[in-house]
C-alpha cells in the first residue's frame, strides 16, 4: 500500500461495509508501521476505525497524532470529553462512535444511567448545570457550527480559554469522524454493542 495506491471497495452495495477493515494478512510494510503503536482489542485486532482508515496512509499519519491529542492529553477532563462525544455519536448516528465511547465514558466516571440519558438531551430531568451546558453546546455546534454567546459564556465560568478552543474542536473531530465511519459503514467489534445508539431528542435539531 502507498499514498498513492486507491483501494476499491470490497463489498458490493448493500451486503457490508463500503470500506472493509483490511485483515493483518493484507497489511503492507506501511500499513504495519502505521498500526503497530495502537492499542489492540482483546481478540488482538486494532479497532476497524484504523484498519479501514489505513487504507489512506498519508492522511492516517497526520490524523493519528491529532486524534490521540484530544482523547489522551487533552486539557478537558475525561468526563467532559465523553459526554460532548456520546452526544456527538447521538447527533450524528454514528453507532461506531458511540459503542466504542461508551466503556470510555464509563471509565470516565459517567454512569450507566447518564449514558442512556444522553440521548435525551440538555433538558432530561437529572444533568448537573454544568453537564447539560455540554449537551448544550454539542448540541449548538451540530445545529449552527458555533456556540451561542449563553452558551459560551456559561461555558467560559467552568473552563479556561484553551478548554474553550477544546471543546469546540473536539466536537468537531468526532463530526469528521462519524462522517467517514457512516459513510464508510465500518462495523462495530463483537463486544462493543452492549448498549444501542438512541436516537437524539432535546435541541439538538430544533430551530436555529
Amino acid at each position: 500500500m502507498t499514498d498513492e495506491h486507491h483501494h476499491r471497495p470490497p463489498c458490493a452495495a448493500g451486503t457490508g461495509p463500503r470500506l472493509a477493515p483490511l485483515s493483518e494478512d493484507g497489511w503492507d510494510p506501511s500499513a504495519r508501521e502505521l498500526l503497530a503503536p495502537l492499542p489492540r482489542d482483546a481478540d488482538g485486532r486494532p479497532a476497524n476505525v484504523f484498519t479501514t482508515l489505513v487504507r489512506h496512509p498519508g492522511l492516517f499519519r497526520h490524523f493519528l497524532p491529532f486524534g490521540t491529542y484530544l482523547l489522551r492529553d487533552g486539557r478537558l477532563p475525561g468526563r467532559t470529553r465523553e459526554l460532548l462525544i456520546l452526544r456527538t455519536a447521538c447527533n450524528t448516528g454514528a453507532a461506531y462512535e458511540w459503542g466504542r465511547h461508551v466503556p470510555l465514558a464509563r471509565a470516565a466516571g459517567v454512569t450507566d444511567e447518564e449514558i442512556r440519558r444522553v440521548g435525551t438531551g440538555p433538558d432530561a430531568q437529572g444533568w448537573t448545570p454544568a453537564d447539560a451546558r455540554l449537551l448544550r453546546a454539542a448540541d449548538e455546534l451540530h445545529r449552527d457550527a458555533r456556540l451561542s454567546a449563553a452558551t459560551w459564556s456559561a461555558l467560559a465560568a467552568d473552563h479556561d480559554e484553551a478548554q474553550l478552543i477544546e471543546i469546540t474542536m473536539l466536537v468537531g473531530q468526532y463530526h469528521m469522524v462519524a462522517f467517514f465511519l457512516n459513510s464508510a459503514g465500518t462495523p462495530l467489534e463483537p463486544g462493543f454493542d452492549a448498549e444501542t445508539l438512541p436516537a437524539p431528542t432535546g435541541t439538538a435539531h430544533g430551530d436555529a
